[in-house]
């Protein structure tokens, strides 16, 4: 049997407004999170008229003290969730149940949350949960991001009070098609 990819349907979970959301339970994980889960929008542009959604985990370790680091999955197109579940998040598909169901997850040991505060944003526009109310903002534009990914970094920064994370945003990641690290800060 080849492997198969079955994308979890997750907007049931999240709340569609601008504002954050705690995130106890997920379906296919036994029991409640054993990390501390945030999904949200942070409006951005013109009146705010774009939309990115997030995932928020505070470190498992001292998220007061550990670094904030930022996650922007590449493509464009391809929302963080992939990261999150897939490549370095708290949870992974176990692929060694297959009831044909809801794939089951487990907690993983590798997790980058276990040394730092993570948000894997859902960026540009059109990617993932992340929208627009203006049709012609959803048209990818290299330009377009470097414009609203810091005006988002300085609103979470607004909104989460800086004071909260002791090397707040020092640490940017980005996977566009190979992968790099910017260091900021």
């Amino acid at each position: 049997m080849g492997n198969k990819l079955l994308l979890l349907p997750l907007p049931p979970l999240v709340h569609a407004y601008s504002g954050e959301s705690t995130v106890r339970y997920l379906p296919g994980y036994q029991g409640p999170l054993p990390f501390e889960l945030e999904t949200g929008y942070i409006g951005v542009g013109e009146a705010e008229e774009s939309q990115f959604f997030y995932y928020f985990i505070k470190s498992e370790r001292t998220p007061a003290e550990d670094p904030l680091l930022i996650w922007l999955t590449g493509g464009p197109g391809c929302s963080s969730i992939s990261a999150f579940l897939l490549e370095n998040g708290p949870l992974a598909f176990n692929t060694e149940s297959d009831s044909g169901n809801i794939p089951s997850l487990v907690s993983t040991t590798y997790s980058w949350s276990k040394v730092a505060n993570i948000i894997y944003l859902d960026q540009p526009v059109g990617t993932g949960f992340s929208y627009s109310r203006n049709p012609l903002a959803n048209i990818p534009s290299d330009t377009r991001s470097a414009k609203l990914v810091p005006e988002f970094v300085h609103k979470v920064k607004e909104e989460k009070n800086s004071n909260c994370f002791k090397c707040f945003f020092n640490v940017f990641v980005h996977r566009p098609f190979c992968g790099f690290v910017i260091v900021v800060g």
